[in-house]
């Protein structure tokens, strides 16, 4: 009985493996349906942001499954999905990334400190620079709870569950209104994901 029982929870494991492989399969492809138009905007600006890149925060942001691709709005209105198009969003998105990482440049810290800039805003740049010069995940935490969260109304650290792989490797779980000190992390996750995929 023991062993019938073990066996249909390794059948179900893996077909929930299946399934989720087969999910992540298809959103890689719908974001790669935008592979031109990223490469478009990207020849339009000298920027040190690169294709991969973008697709990767793209995965990141919204799997394809949105028209505000790279959820820019807030830094051209300061308010979410005003933008309406897709191409609009890259242009944004590269710009604000492009920004960061030229601020990042200058003020001598990493680059992923400018991608997790991208979640934060650029003052993380100057955090930063001023605690060590790299985006490390304990510095990303400690703004994300002393700088972001307070600054939004977060005054007493409280926090929600946040189911995502690598969340759940360091404790699964985020700030109330601190934004997403994992992302970096998860552009780099998706970065290789994504590259994965695409061999098939």
């Amino acid at each position: 009985m023991f062993k019938l029982i073990r066996r249909i929870l390794v059948l179900l494991f893996l077909l929930f493996v299946g399934y989720k492989t087969a999910q992540v399969y298809q959103n890689v492809k719908q974001v790669m349906t935008y592979r031109s138009v990223v490469r478009e905007v990207l020849a339009e600006q000298d920027t040190q942001a690169n294709e991969e890149l973008i697709l990767a925060m793209i995965y990141t942001e919204t799997k394809g499954q949105s028209v505000d691709l790279m959820q820019s709005s807030e830094s051209i209105s300061g308010q979410t999905n005003t933008i309406t198009d897709n191409k609009t969003s890259i242009r944004q998105g590269i710009q604000t990334l492009s920004d960061n990482l030229n601020k990042a440049t200058s003020a001598n810290v990493d680059a992923w400190t400018a991608v997790q800039a991208y979640n934060f805003g650029s003052g993380y740049i100057d955090y930063v620079s001023q605690n060590g010069g790299e985006n490390t995940l304990d510095v990303a935490k400690t703004y994300s709870k002393e700088v972001v969260a307070p600054s939004l109304g977060n005054l007493e650290g409280q926090t929600y569950f946040y189911l995502n792989p690598i969340a759940l490797l360091n404790g699964a779980e985020l700030y109330v209104n601190g934004g997403n000190y994992y992302y970096s992390r998860q552009v780099q996750l998706n970065l290789y994901i994504m590259k994965l995929m695409n061999w098939f």
